[in-house]
């Protein structure tokens, strides 16, 4: 058995929708490798920035991760399955097991706070900066036409007078 701790740079495109790992961010491994009957069985903690949007109200969203894997590296094809990784020699690319881990894990809906009320949908101001009185006068447009003929009525009844 092996245990290392590695600091790494993050590989491109670790993102869903509106958030991910930036590009090159620090990543910290921590794993232990274990010679098994099969080959190598490699499990671990891995740490990684996030950056994105909130979905509610579009404000940036910083947070970290941090998602386990456990990966077993077969020495021979044989005995391994058609999805199953192998090792190369005595190297083993553990990039596809971080990344399956790390992007199950992303909130496909990222919010900034549990209580975020997003945005108007009328006016697209934040409804947190807005406050609890904004509001915006709606009319069933099936009514609109009959509200000018109120208008025009109000009119005529004041020259009458």
């Amino acid at each position: 058995m092996r245990k290392l701790s590695l600091t790494l740079p993050a590989p491109a495109d670790l993102a869903v929708g509106m958030i991910g790992v930036p590009k090159d961010a620090d990543v910290e491994l921590d794993f232990r490798l274990e010679a098994v009957v099969e080959g190598v069985l490699a499990t671990g903690t891995a740490t990684a920035p996030l950056s994105g949007e909130c979905s509610r109200c579009l404000d940036p969203v910083t947070s970290d991760i941090e998602v386990d894997f456990q990966e077993l590296f077969f020495y021979e094809a044989e005995e391994a399955g058609e999805d199953d990784s192998l090792l190369d020699g005595e190297l083993f690319d553990l990039e596809p097991v971080f990344r399956d881990a790390v992007v199950l894990a992303l909130p496909l809906s990222p919010v900034c706070s549990d209580d975020c009320p997003g945005l108007c949908t009328e006016c697209g101001v934040k409804l947190a900066e807005a406050g609890p009185d904004h509001r915006h006068e709606q009319t069933d447009p099936r009514w609109a036409a009959l509200q000018g003929l109120a208008v025009v009525n109000d009119e005529e009844d004041d020259q009458e007078a």
